[in-house]
């Protein structure tokens, strides 16, 4: 028998069929990569903006916004004279230390910053000032954790979600990004970062690095050194220099490389930039050792010195802070045998510097976990085993996770003393609502009230809450602690005031009691203006009260 088309004779092949072809799969490699970007992204920004906004019940109260800091009054105060007067660069405070005022160390990008999100804002709520002060910092957070995460994958970290875990979570990171502090020290951490992971890739190995990308690299390192230095020529300057000096130490001819030119043409010109819209000298004073300052600055949570034994370094850190030394040790000796898979230099440089300086000043803690979150993933490196990294990582995070469980979930005294701060601050804003004039009435209170009351009232303030203001502050103390009435009125006179507000006069007699270095009198004027108002020196007359202060009017002589 024969089969058609075969002369042979022999059985043909058998027919094979294709359903359909395609040129290529659907759900290739490119689009996997790419939807596991998205998630992992949407994962990080979750966690990013959960922790910086697990104190909104204390920032919007009542259909209003309440800063967390002092300080942030006094920046939002100046963003509103900004949106008066838009182009203005202030130099000047009028608003505290009346009527001397001050020359703030504050600089001009974050009030523009927060006056153009403002701006982004007007059409979702009448408020579009006070809400853009809430969320400037939250947001430059979320930026920082979107450049982390796409620069560690440029990088190839192996173990690179313990940097974004712990640049998420790290309580001394949310709080200087947290929502509601408008204040230079988030812009900082974002800038500071971007400088180190630029530095860092700058300073990989040629054979990884394109010429093309060492030079946009040098190009970022420059904008972002230079562009922190002019947001606050403290910290920023400090960790620039100790780059710059543990680069030369390493390689001098590193520095004046060609592909560093332009990185350097960049930072000169933002530095340029910044002198000639500033057009001031950065103040310096925050180094400054008389004895009022270093009293004052006792009373000041950043300014604390952090001791070797505070437990406070481990809920920053958690346990893996313990084993750093020894991972360091062993990177050191990585390097020596030339490994490809070290941590640089400057890194080991700024996290050990970092370290000394927090225990110093706690504000230094905000870079110092900064630098431990960027350095941890090439430190652990050199562990094979994934699973026993993240079983230990998880189970070292314990005083992080604790931290947060005392935040999430207070205990009563802590929730009834939340529920009280939350009402005074409440109350507060309504009393200095009625001091509202078109006319200059200055007013004495409390240094750490003194911006918010000016910020709500419109009114300048005896005191301030920085450390320009010292003789504001000072002056504010005397006044409160006085047991000779015409010493302060004679104090009332001196800075021309109209107004007093009294406040709980148990915690003012000790404040002030501190940064004066004095005993507390019997009968320190503050107390009879809080307890025996019907008690009060002649020239003050009564004007109003609330269940947190009364005002009380200065009588002209």
């Amino acid at each position: 028998m024969t089969y058609p088309d075969n002369r042979s004779g022999q059985p043909a092949d058998q027919p094979k069929f294709r359903i359909a072809h395609c040129a290529s799969r659907p759900w290739d490699e490119a689009v996997i990569r790419g939807t596991l970007s998205i998630i992992e992204i949407a994962v990080l920004s979750v966690l990013i903006l959960a922790t910086r906004c697990a104190n909104y019940q204390n920032v919007f109260v009542a259909g209003n916004v309440y800063f967390t800091d002092a300080d942030c009054y006094a920046r939002m105060a100046r963003v509103q004279m900004c949106s008066e007067h838009p182009g203005l660069i202030i130099r000047h405070h009028d608003f505290e230390n009346f009527p001397t005022g001050t020359t703030p160390h504050t600089t001009a990008p974050l009030d523009y910053l927060i006056l153009a999100l403002s701006i982004f804002l007007k059409p979702f709520t009448a408020d579009a000032i006070d809400v853009a002060g809430a969320l400037i910092s939250p947001l430059l957070a979320l930026f920082g954790g979107w450049f982390l995460w796409w620069w560690s994958k440029r990088m190839k970290f192996r173990y690179r979600w313990i940097s974004l875990i712990v640049y998420a979570i790290s309580p001394i990171l949310v709080q200087g990004t947290e929502l509601g502090r408008p204040d230079h020290q988030s812009l900082l951490i974002l800038l500071v970062a971007i400088a180190i992971c630029a530095e860092w890739s700058l300073q990989a190995e040629a054979g990884s690095v394109s010429a093309t990308d060492r030079g946009s690299w040098s190009v970022v390192t420059g904008v972002a050194w230079g562009s922190a230095i002019w947001i606050s020529a403290y910290e920023s300057l400090v960790l620039f220099l100790l780059v710059l000096v543990v680069g030369a130490l390493k390689n001098p001819k590193a520095i004046a490389a060609r592909s560093r030119r332009i990185g350097w043409l960049c930072f000169v010109l933002v530095i340029a930039i910044a002198l000639l819209i500033e057009r001031r000298v950065p103040s310096f004073s925050i180094l400054y050792s008389n004895l009022l300052f270093q009293n004052w600055a006792r009373t000041i949570g950043e300014l604390a010195h952090v001791s070797l034994a505070n437990p406070i370094w481990l809920r920053w850190c958690g346990y893996f802070l313990l084993v750093t030394p020894a991972l360091i040790w062993i990177s050191v000796v990585k390097t020596r045998h030339k490994s490809e898979e070290t941590t640089p230099t400057f890194v080991l440089a700024l996290f050990v510097a970092t370290y000394f300086l927090t225990i110093w000043q706690a504000r230094w803690g905000y870079f110092f976990v900064l630098v431990f979150a960027l350095a941890l993933p090439r430190l652990l490196e050199p562990i094979k085993s994934s699973a026993a990294v993240w079983i230990a990582f998880f189970l070292s995070i314990f005083p992080i996770l604790h931290d947060w469980d005392e935040r999430l979930w207070p205990n009563e005294a802590d929730l009834a003393l939340r529920v009280e701060q939350r009402s005074e601050l409440v109350q507060l804003r309504d009393l200095a609502l009625s001091l509202r004039s078109s006319g200059i009435r200055p007013f004495v209170a409390p240094w750490w009230l003194s911006p918010s009351i000016a910020y709500w009232s419109g009114q300048p303030g005896i005191a301030g809450s920085s450390h320009e203001s010292l003789d504001g502050i000072a002056d504010s103390a005397r006044f409160f602690l006085s047991g000779d009435w015409q010493k302060a009125r004679q104090i009332l006179e001196n800075h021309q005031t109209a107004w007093v507000i009294a406040y709980n006069s148990e915690r003012v007699a000790q404040n002030s009691a501190e940064i004066l270095s004095q005993a507390t009198p019997t009968q320190p004027l503050c107390r009879v203006l809080d307890k025996t108002p019907g008690q009060m020196p002649p020239f003050l007359i009564f004007a109003a009260q609330n269940g947190t202060c009364k005002v009380y009017r200065v009588v002209a002589q």
